[in-house]
């Protein structure tokens, strides 16, 4: 694991990978060398058979990210940057989601543009009580770049999707939960832990499950419902071939611990 990072903090405890967006003196606004440092460490740490759950969050305790760095979008000169620029952020966003490895976003603070787009794309989003979510480009004459109106559309439906990007409202940690924007909200105190808590619990099954669990649901969510069980099915089938299939039904029938050997 490489340890040239400016712009993120990188630390590893047994099988999980904590990466922390470390601007915390711009709440962690999300900039061009930040985005690219990002992309190597996910890709550097997916690479990796021993990292088997990535945990993604902020330094401090004020922000997971308060959104792109308005001073770079300010630079744009028209609107093929703009497209450039955005086509940069969903690049991020989409590599996020293409990973094996589960990424679990711990969500301290704001959570606002940019950085909402960033914890939308991770698999699971456990935020502390102080927690902002939103998605106010509306209020720079801009629209979500990063993904946002798309993502925010398949997880919490079209209508609060609308609402959130077209008042720029920004909502709380209970309300991120309601909405389902969110699946846990926990003091700050134990925000890392809890998030360290679902890691754990991650990396004790079967590698090539968890990876297949992602694919299906991600590439699912985009299909009707016909397609999107074919994807099931085969992924399926191609899990039954794996010598952890027949280890984790052994294991299951003789009442013992399964030992995953990924593949």
């Amino acid at each position: 694991m490489s340890s040239a990072y400016v712009e993120l903090l990188v630390t590893e405890a047994g099988q999980i990978a904590t990466i922390a967006l470390n601007r915390p003196n711009v709440l962690n606004a999300l900039n061009a060398s930040l985005l690219g440092e990002l992309s190597r460490a996910l890709a550097e740490l997916d690479a990796r058979p021993d990292i088997r759950a990535i945990v993604l969050t902020g330094s401090g305790e004020k922000a997971f990210a308060a959104g792109a760095d308005i001073g770079e979008l300010n630079a744009l000169p028209n609107a093929g940057a703009g497209a450039d620029k955005a086509r940069i952020g969903q690049a991020i966003t989409t590599q996020i989601e293409s990973l094996a490895t589960p990424v679990i976003a711990a969500v301290n603070g704001f959570a606002l543009g940019g950085g909402c787009e960033l914890a939308m794309a991770c698999d699971i989003r456990v935020a502390s009580e102080n927690a902002k979510f939103g998605q106010p480009e509306v209020n720079l004459g801009l629209i979500p770049g990063y993904g946002g109106s798309q993502r925010s559309t398949r997880l919490v439906g079209k209508g609060m999707a609308l609402y959130l990007c077209l008042t720029g409202e920004i909502v709380d940690a209970r309300e991120a939960l309601r909405i389902g924007l969110v699946q846990r909200v926990v003091p700050l105190a134990g925000l890392m832990d809890e998030a360290h808590r679902i890691a754990a619990a991650i990396a004790t099954k079967a590698p090539l499950a968890t990876a297949a669990c992602k694919r299906a649901i991600h590439r699912g969510a985009h299909l009707s419902l016909s397609d999107a069980l074919e994807v099931e099915a085969m992924e399926f089938g191609l899990l039954v071939n794996t010598d952890d299939f027949r280890e984790g039904t052994s294991a299951f029938l003789e009442k013992r611990k399964a030992a995953w050997a990924g593949r």
